[in-house]
């Protein structure tokens, strides 16, 4: 089964999930990136962390009133997904995965019963880290080899950032690839 790289950020409230909310989801198909997905959300509590809304720049009040109510939000991402990888099986992909993984399968659990990327996920950092021989802290973006680096700012809008990391993913597969022509 072919598999389908979905670069996935996430800008939340706060640390952690079920205590603090997924404020927003980016996604775009590594190797594709004009195809993406994009929702904002309604807050599941009143928790929030005031360097975590700084961060992101969304209005938690406006939030409330404007964003989408989790459960259709998640389903419209579900659909997304099943829809883009068509056969294929998705393969959930992040730059510091550990975080954004933990809202997103929150979210598809608590609201859909399933996650569609299954129990795992692909870590950028730790990718290079191994493809490289580097050690934890030699994969934060200003250590990157900046080859592999993208053109475009960090901003903190999830769908921007999910391009972002896309195309330092497909940087990094495609230089795997060159290495071994054969797998």
């Amino acid at each position: 089964m072919e598999e389908i790289y979905f670069s996935v950020d996430v800008e939340s409230s706060g640390p952690i999930p079920s205590e603090f909310s997924m404020l927003s989801v980016g996604a775009c198909v590594v190797g594709n990136t004009p195809e993406t997905f994009y929702k904002e959300f309604q807050p599941i509590s009143d928790s929030y962390e005031k360097t975590a809304l700084e961060v992101c720049k969304l209005d938690f009040e406006l939030l409330k009133k404007t964003g989408a109510e989790p459960l259709a939000g998640m389903r419209d991402f579900d659909v997304w997904i099943r829809n883009t990888a068509k056969d294929g099986r998705p393969v959930f992909v992040a730059f510091n995965a550990t975080f954004d993984w933990q809202f997103v399968n929150y979210y598809f659990r608590r609201f859909l019963g399933i996650n569609p990327f299954g129990i795992s996920g692909l870590d950028i950092k730790a990718y290079y880290m191994g493809q490289f021989g580097k050690i934890w802290g030699e994969t934060t973006k200003k250590n990157f080899d900046k080859r592999f680096l993208s053109g475009r700012k960090h901003t903190h809008n999830a769908l921007d950032d999910a391009i972002e990391q896309a195309e330092i993913f497909e940087k990094l597969l495609d230089y795997n690839r060159l290495l071994k022509p054969n797998l």
